[in-house]
């Protein structure tokens, strides 16, 4: 398995492998295993002939035959296998070695693997055997190719591609065989005494254990059946008297004896002890000890023996540090699984061993001595066992943990106020403490162990525990922040534990007594109460004596308690309880403000995951409205606001991503809210605020951000940043320095103030830096005197006075809190000196931000995207084979390979940011689609996506990567049907032509999506959404192009669904999944619609979607369902209450309409699915169900088509219409009223009545009135009916209208199917009237059909029995006469025609039609024609009209 992931790693990295054959997925490669394990090897004898029998020249002829491009490729193949004859003889060698036979040979191996190379697929075989036998006789050659990794890859590529041929399989493993074991093949490399004259080309051989290790396709000759160079040392007798020696051979023999340690240990535990052997091969009791120690079963045994019956506290943590020891050495033995402590103790009792201690308070030091011991490898195991935790461990541990009184191991947490008032030594303040430490730390794991519990039990202890830990974290913190003592580690550890059960949604929700919120409200006040005391009220962490890392639990604390808020309070009024009365440490500005004031400082803190934590907490509370509205109150004093300050951290190019990340989510918050754009009195949220101080301007809401965002050079700024993306994994030298300069203020107090950072970019050197933070350090390196960059931008004109010491109070009480704009605000920004590596989650977070400012400013930002070429530049950075190679990493898991961990990071960052570029380009395409729909742009962007869709995550285990996996997908997915919708005819023919690309691996990807319905409703249905907005596009292009000849011999989805074999059973199977999908849902299901609509436009395009659903009997069980239906329907009309009768019957309806519009699509074009309706009893149904159908003008529309369909070359469906519906379908008719006798009737009927501004149904009607109208039993309903007597009521067209309407161009059609056959022509002309009110007609025009009456005119005329009938009328004959005169074309030849076939074998119109007046036409249209026909080109159109004038003319002029 590994080989073949490694050769997959191969094959997709070299380079044009994306040009290439086969395509490398799981099917190509799962049959390369015994691929070349043939059953008959080729022999690779040469022959030597002493004379030449074929003449050199006849040689080179045939060479050039082979070479020439020119030359039909059967000639070309003939000569190849000639020329594999001739090099038999190795005399002929020296020949084609001239003419570069070699380099010709593997030219053509490259076009064979080409995308288009199956052209030459004919000259793989006679040129591999002739490659074969030149490598044979050359072993130069040999060496040289060896060496060539191409060659390789490109003899397997061939082989993949004729799989099948076992004689181009059996000539690449022979070439393999040549080229790999080369070096081993060479005598002199193995010869005793090498001689150093150049010998003959030597006969390929190997040595014997490569022929005996390896089943090898050829017959080859072998030598050395032990290699010269190996080295056989003789047993020194002095070697087993050494100790060492004679220890092993004991220990050794003793195994071997009993069968393994286990019996043996078995044996020096019995009482019975049998002496086998020798006194110097028994045991000693040092082996004993050892061996008892080494066996981790029995060792572990004897620890819990021990501690059992331990009579002091040292015994025990003795024995505890031993099982520690076994737990370490899994560790270090067995990376990724359980190793042999972990399983022998899943099987021994040590819960009932160890239980005893933790169920009673500690009475002195000794016992907590112990129970910290205790506590730290239950710490241990929970770690080693982390990824596959036993249930039954964590059951044990959350039930001793939830015990009632004593509860140790809970009531630990927090001193008593008599623990507290001692004075301890401090010997005992330091067990406490460590006890403490270990107490948290255990927690911890146990909270990190619980992630992926799935036991329903555990789960509820689990959620208990959470809750109850809580309130003791609570105590604990108050403990610690108790006056008389103050400490800072037990602090940190307190908070550390709290940031790890605040991370759990829900943690303070299952408390019998508190209700969550109020402990939500102690949380709050507790963690806002540590961030005043020790940093906001000191000045910062330049005065605070805090350590970072109680600042870092502080905030993700509140970070968490945040959303834990948001989710269990009812309204938004909990936000006023984030507030803080904030004093200024100034006597001249003595005030006190309300607000999040005290949020800002840590924005500027001089750690980066402070500095990320506060501006996510900053994120979180600006999803609500009453947040963004508190939040810039609070800044109100700060210059530039709080849009000011969020886009100078978002545009600070010294700013580490995470951070800047952070600021963009504030930044997209602030915009969800609706701004004004002028000033409005009482409104809540004005947006940012812009002053001029020169122009004395004023902007607010959407103007003021459009100059923002031009005073901040923003798209500038971000078109940058996109060129700056760092794609690789982030795995740095934490040694190594990232600034390359001197930091503007060296003093230990500069570094230290965090709002001089504040107000400037900071320039401090990593060495500056706390050790414990170099993983979050700005991703930034050192760059050249050329790179270019802008500079970190700050919006206050003025800078804050070095003297001021409160840094939200503004300078002088005359300026305003809004950024102020200078005169000179150009465009072009300067650049640094320093080039800013920027992440894709940054990039993510931009995309984010993009968008709303899309929504928020359409027509502005999209004119700034195409300024600064944004959309170009965001899709340039989406590559797929970055996600492809680090999927394949992950399957492989070399030795060499990253840690997984990184890996993962890496594809989900980039699947984070292909999903928010997804997000970015659909809003694209609803605003201004010019900006994505660009050939340069969207090829390429369609094929990422496409390679991203079918990436094979079949091997991945972890599931939040595969969570990600779907998530993108889903997004992709929408993208591509959001390209469907709103460019259609731009963005088709590239989806098809990607998907065609990788069409096997599109099926199956498609079978895995729509079959995720239970698991991920969301990703089936972009995924049904799609394929059925795809199968429509075609449908609209086949429809647009089908009276165009195009040249473009591009793939359809219909070629690719029906003419694929190599994916046929996968298309089956999607079949099968959709099928699945809709049977296996709800009416109500929203799921169940898109598998409808996906199902229907599949139907409508393959041949193989329609055979697939006659086999899962679609068809039976719609009309059954169709039946169901009505008989619902005739048991709701009967009971009271018409609005809940409305309500179903809609209900009803709309599944009704579904079954009829699936088996619309399921019988179209398909003789085989309507012979299954036949058969099903279709029409009796359809005919039950005519009153219901009477009532809802879709509906019947519906229905309509579905006949239409049905009835369409179907001569069966047709005569069914005319059967009478009882004793056919035992359904009586519904109580409205008996529909009639048969459904044709109905149809007649419907179309005697139907009101004229009803077009839809009325064009249904007739359409379907056409169709049976070509049926001779229908025609007999239509005639005994008296229908068309309905056609004499027309009136035709009065005044200036020339135009016939379209209810009479509907009848003319419905006549025109009607005179195809000679017993509809009788009807027609037993009309009274009918010819005269066709010839009237006739003058008419309509743009459609221009020529109906006249079509009718010449069906009737070629029936002998009716030309009587016509020639006594002459105005049809002057209509046809007149005819030869017209201007176009057709109606010539329509009245030629006619004309001929009324003269044709009949005598009597011959004297009709000597009339000077015909003849004086049809003599100048023969004229005519055979003018302009002799220019022109000739067509069979125009051929035939000229014949039809050349038998007038004879027959007008014969006697």
């Amino acid at each position: 398995m590994l080989a073949l992931k490694l050769l997959a790693s191969h094959l997709t990295r070299e380079e044009g492998a994306d040009t290439k054959r086969p395509s490398i997925d799981a099917r190509v490669l799962s049959r390369v295993t015994n691929l070349f394990i043939v059953k008959k090897p080729i022999e690779l004898k040469l022959d030597d002939r002493r004379e030449l029998i074929i003449k050199l020249e006849t040689v080179e002829k045939v060479y050039d035959i082979f070479i020439s491009d020119d030359i039909d490729l059967i000639l070309r193949k003939s000569a190849a296998e000639q020329l594999a004859v001739i090099m038999q003889d190795i005399k002929m060698h020296a020949m084609v070695k001239k003419l570069c036979l070699t380099d010709k040979i593997i030219e053509y191996l490259n076009e064979c693997v080409s995308q288009d190379g199956e052209v030459v697929e004919c000259l793989v075989q006679p040129s591999l055997t002739l490659l074969r036998k030149v490598l044979c006789a050359d072993p130069v050659l040999r060496v040289s190719l060896s060496q060539q990794p191409s060659l390789l890859t490109l003899l397997f590529r061939v082989s993949l591609i004729f799989h099948e041929d076992c004689t181009v399989v059996t000539e690449v493993g022979a070439l393999f065989c040549l080229l790999l074991f080369d070096e081993v093949s060479r005598m002199d490399m193995w010869s005793d005494n090498p001689s150093n004259k150049p010998s003959s080309p030597s006969v390929f051989s190997l040595p014997v254990s490569v022929s005996r290790r390896y089943h090898l396709p050829v017959h080859v000759l072998g030598h050395h059946a032990v290699s010269p160079y190996s080295i056989v040392l003789p047993l020194s007798a002095d070697c087993l008297a050494l100790k060492p020696v004679s220890d092993m051979l004991r220990i050794a023999w003793n195994l071997s004896w009993y069968h393994g340690s286990d019996n043996l240990l078995k044996q020096m535990n019995s009482e019975t002890k049998i002496q086998e052997f020798l006194d110097t091969l028994k045991l000693s009791t040092e082996d004993t000890l050892t061996l008892k120690l080494t066996h981790t079963a029995s060792g572990l045994k004897d620890c819990l023996h021990s501690i059992v019956q331990a009579a002091a506290h040292r015994e025990v943590r003795a024995a505890l540090t031993r099982m520690s020891f076994y737990l370490l050495n899994d560790r270090l033995s067995f990376k990724g699984g359980t190793g042999p402590c972990g399983i022998t103790l899943k099987s021994l009792s040590w819960h009932t061993t160890l239980n005893r201690f933790l169920q009673v308070l500690p009475a002195c030091t000794e016992d907590e001595k112990l129970l910290i011991d205790i506590i730290h490898f239950l710490n241990k195991l929970l770690k080693e066992q982390r990824k596959n935790v036993s249930v039954e461990l964590l059951n044990w541990l959350l039930e001793l943990l939830l015990r009632h009184s004593p509860n140790p191991l809970l009531e630990l947490l927090v001193l008593t106020e008599s623990q507290a008032r001692e004075e301890a030594d401090d010997i005992r303040t330091a067990v406490r403490q460590q006890l403490q430490k270990e107490l948290v730390a255990l927690f911890n794991t146990l909270l990190l162990s619980s992630v992926a519990l799935t036991d329903r039990k555990c789960l509820e202890l689990f959620y208990v525990f959470q809750t109850q830990l809580a309130l003791k974290l609570l105590q604990c913190l108050r403990v610690t922040d108790a006056p008389h003592f103050y400490g800072l580690p037990s602090l940190e550890r307190t908070l550390r534990g709290m940031a790890h059960l605040t991370a759990f949604p829900g943690w303070s929700s299952h408390s019998p007594f508190t209700k969550p919120l109020e402990i939500c409200v102690k949380y709050l006040s507790g963690l806002l109460e540590v961030i005043t005391s020790f940093y906001v009220e000191h000045g910062g962490n330049a005065m605070s004596f805090m350590g970072k890392g109680v600042t870092k639990s502080t905030v993700l604390c509140l970070l968490h308690l945040s959303h834990e808020m948001m989710a269990q309070a009812q309204s938004s009024e909990w936000m006023s309880l984030w507030f803080l009365p904030l004093r200024s440490h100034s006597e001249e500005h003595a005030t006190t403000q309300q607000g999040l004031a005290w949020l800002i400082p840590l924005w500027v803190d001089r750690d980066p995951e402070v500095r990320f934590t506060s501006l996510g907490l900053g994120s979180a509370l600006t999803t609500l409205e009453t947040g963004c509205v508190a939040l810039a109150n609070s800044c109100q004093n700060i210059s530039g606001g709080l849009w000011g300050t969020v886009v100078n951290i978002l545009l600070d190019q010294s700013e580490c991503s995470m951070v800047r990340r952070e600021a963009a989510f504030i930044f997209q918050n602030l915009l969800v809210i609706p701004m004004p754009s002028v000033i409005i009195k009482d409104y809540t949220w004005q947006g940012p605020c812009v002053h001029d101080e020169d122009s004395g301007l004023s902007l607010i809401g959407k103007p003021a951000l459009q100059a923002l965002l031009y005073h901040c050079h923003f798209y500038e700024h971000l078109n940058q940043m996109v060129k700056h993306c760092y794609l690789g994994r982030y795995m740095f030298d934490p040694n190594c320095s990232a600034l390359n300069g001197t930091s503007e203020g060296n003093d230990l107090n500069g570094l230290d103030d965090s709002f001089k950072f504040w107000r400037a970019p900071s320039r401090m050197s990593s060495q500056d830096r706390d050790p414990s933070s170099l993983s979050t350090l700005e991703t930034m390196v050192a760059a050249s005197s050329a790179s270019a960059e802008f500079q970190p931008l700050v919006l206050c004109t003025a800078p804050l006075p070095e003297a001021s010491h409160d840094p939200f109070v503004a300078q002088g009480q005359h300026e305003t809190a809004s950024p102020r704009l200078p005169h000179d605000s150009s465009l072009s920004a300067p650049l640094p000196r320093q080039c800013v590596f920027v992440t894709p989650p940054l990039l993510s977070a931009m995309c984010s931000l993009l968008d709303s400012l899309l929504a928020t400013t359409p027509g502005d930002t999209a004119n700034a995207f195409r300024q600064a070429r944004l959309i170009e530049l965001l899709c340039s950075v989406a590559d797929a084979t970055l996600i492809e190679t680090s999927v394949q990493e992950l399957q492989a898991l070399l030795p060499a390979s990253p840690p997984v961990e990184h890996t993962q990071a890496q594809v989900s960052f980039l699947l984070e940011y292909l999903s928010s570029l997804s997000r970015l380009l659909q809003s694209c395409l609803v605003v201004d689609p010019d900006l994505v729909v660009q050939d340069e742009l969207l090829k390429p962007l369609i094929t990422n996506v496409i390679r991203v869709l079918t990436i094979c995550t079949k091997d991945i285990s972890d599931i939040e990567l595969i969570s990600a996996f779907y998530q993108t997908w889903t997004h992709l997915f929408n993208l591509l049907a959001a390209l469907l919708r709103k460019a259609g005819p731009a963005s088709f023919p590239s989806i098809t032509m990607g998907l065609a690309r990788y069409w096997a691996t599109v099926v199956d990807m498609f079978c895995r999506c729509v079959g995720l319905s239970g698991t991920c409703p969301t990703l089936c249905t972009a995924s049904l959404q799609f394929l059925s907005l795809l199968l429509t596009e075609e449908a609209k292009t086949h429809l647009q192009d089908k009276d165009k000849t195009s040249l473009c011999h591009s793939p359809t989805m219909a070629s690719l669904l029906d003419k694929t074999q190599e994916s046929q059973k996968s298309l089956e199977q999607l079949n099968e999944v959709i099928l699945q999908c809709y049977e296996g849902k709800s009416s109500r299901d929203v799921l169940k619609r898109v598998a409808v609509n996906a199902l229907m436009s599949l139907l409508a395009v393959s041949r193989r979607a329609q055979k697939h659903a006659l086999k899962a009997h679609l068809i039976d069980s719609c009309v059954e369902q169709m039946k169901h239906i009505h008989a619902q329907l005739n048991l709701e009309s009967l009971r009271p209450g018409r609005a809940a009768l409305k309500k179903k019957e809609d209900g009803f309806i709309k599944e009704l309409s579904i079954a009829m519009q699936l088996l619309r699509n399921c019988l179209y074009q398909n003789e085989e699915c309507k012979e299954s309706a036949l058969e099903a009893h279709l029409v009796p149904v359809l005919h039950a169900l005519w009153p219901w159908l009477l009532m809802d003008d879709s509906l019947m529309q519906t229905a309509l088509q579905l006949l239409c369909v049905y009835t369409a070359n179907f001569p069966n469906g047709c005569s069914s219409l005319c059967w009478s519906s009882y004793g056919q379908y035992p359904v009586q008719a519904a109580h409205r009223g008996a529909p009639g006798s048969s459904l044709m009737l109905c149809i007649l009927k419907m179309a005697s009545q139907v009101p004229l501004e009803n077009t839809a149904v009325q064009q249904m009607v007739f359409m379907f009135l056409s169709n049976l109208a070509l049926s001779h039993d229908c025609k007999g309903v239509i005639q005994k009916s008296n229908f068309l007597q309905n056609f004499l009521s027309l009136t035709l067209p009065k005044g200036g209208n020339k135009h016939l309407s379209n209810l009479t161009i509907l009848w003319l059609k419905l006549l025109l199917n009607i005179s195809f056959g000679e017993d509809g022509q009788q009807m027609i002309l037993r009309l009274d009237g009918c010819l005269d009110l066709l010839t009237e007609m006739s003058k008419f025009k309509h743009k459609s059909s221009p020529y109906l009456p006249l079509l009718i005119f010449h069906n009737i005329c070629f029936n002998p029995a009716n030309k009587p009938k016509i020639l006594a009328n002459e105005k049809v004959i002057s209509v046809l006469a007149a005819c030869l005169e017209s201007e176009n074309q057709n109606a010539q030849r329509i009245g030629a025609a006619a004309l001929w076939a009324l003269i044709h074998n009949y005598q009597k119109a011959k004297t009709t039609l000597k009339n000077p007046s015909v003849k004086r036409r049809v003599d100048e249209a023969y004229s005519t024609a055979k003018k302009t026909f002799l220019n022109s080109e000739e067509t069979p159109l125009n051929a035939y009209y000229l014949k039809c004038l050349e038998n007038l003319v004879q027959q007008l002029n014969s006697s």
